[in-house]
């Protein structure tokens, strides 16, 4: 028992002190990427107008799954929009638009 006691502690520590290191590493590289937005977040607006960005990369995704032309006024939910007419629909495709061509340029499509 003494013995083993002799090369399990040592063994503990090393192993307690090697995934310190790791962990702190982890937490960093985590705040990092919180800091930048990413391409897939949508911009601050109004709530149809976020809806718009979302649509838009899913519709590219879709479109390139599907092998359709690539292009985001060809799309379905841009050529028939959720949302009702007036400023938030002209919001709503601004956006749509905006999320479509992120999705294109940052190869969620391939």
């Amino acid at each position: 028992m003494k013995k083993l006691m002799r090369i399990a502690t040592p063994l503990i520590a090393v192993a307690m002190m090697t995934g310190v290191p790791m962990l702190s590493l982890a937490q960093n590289t985590q705040t990092q990427n919180s800091s930048v937005q990413d391409w897939n977040t949508p911009p601050a607006g109004t709530e149809q107008a976020q809806a718009g960005y979302r649509d838009g990369i899913e519709a590219a995704k879709l479109d390139a799954t599907a092998k359709r032309k690539i292009d985001a006024k060809s799309s379905y939910l841009y050529l028939h929009p959720k949302v009702k007419k007036g400023p938030e629909r002209d919001a709503y495709l601004q956006n749509f638009e905006a999320g479509y061509n992120a999705a294109v340029q940052h190869g969620a499509t391939s």
